[in-house]
């Protein structure tokens, strides 16, 4: 398969960013009247990131809900839509790198669930690759993640528009994310049923050796 045509993508999670006149790691920020400790937080978001191999292209989504299978893998459909339709043809398949979080790991029944159906939906083949445990930092995403923080060094973040613009600032082989807010809710706990994750699983081919750290996922025949 030519190189060329294979979407790698890096996701995950970075750690929650809370609201307010707080200073992160327990640290003074800016103008040095931010509080000690994070106490009374009522905002927080949990940033959402994809950064392209290729093209070096990183979009973040601060989510105002929880760390979900559904999330992850909305902010992975919102990313296969802002592609342009030639970058859509061309794409033989979509290979995602990510840690073996428990939001989106080889073993979770919603986000298996869930990426089957985008497959289909993309009509695309997809590979999800992960990372072993203990070795996410090894992740592009997780790389980006430390230049965020280094740029919102100083910055109090008393809002979300002050966190989205903080997060802007950053750059990633030389280009500025797409930083976008989500304001939808979704619901923890999800699971399928025992009947139900069978027909996922019927879905997924595993590799022998690696069965719960690479997953290919071929699109449903169109008829």
């Amino acid at each position: 398969m030519p190189s060329g045509s294979v979407k790698r993508w890096s996701i995950d999670w970075k750690a929650t960013v809370k609201i307010g006149e707080f200073s992160r790691g327990g640290l003074t920020r800016g103008d040095n009247q931010a509080n000690d400790h994070d106490r009374g937080c009522k905002e927080k978001y949990v940033p959402c990131g994809i950064v392209d191999a290729e093209s070096a292209e990183l979009t973040i989504t601060c989510g105002s809900s929880y760390k979900t299978s559904d999330f992850i893998v909305d902010v992975l459909e919102t990313k296969w839509d802002a592609l342009d339709e030639s970058e859509k043809a061309a794409a033989s398949l979509i290979q995602i790198k990510m840690d073996n979080g428990p939001e989106r790991s080889g073993r979770r029944t919603q986000f298996l669930h869930r990426m089957v159906q985008l497959a289909d939906d993309m009509h695309k083949p997809m590979q999800l690759l992960y990372y072993p445990p203990s070795h996410s930092k090894y992740t592009p995403i997780e790389r980006c993640w430390g230049i965020v923080e280094l740029k919102g060094n100083g910055t109090k973040l008393i809002d979300a528009e002050t966190m989205v613009e903080w997060a802007k600032r950053m750059t990633w082989k030389g280009l500025s994310p797409v930083v976008e807010l989500s304001h939808k809710v979704y619901q923890k706990g999800i699971a399928l049923g025992k009947a139900a994750m069978q027909a996922v699983e019927k879905r997924l081919e595993r590799h022998p050796a690696l069965p719960k750290y690479d997953i290919l996922i071929n699109p449903a025949p169109t008829s």
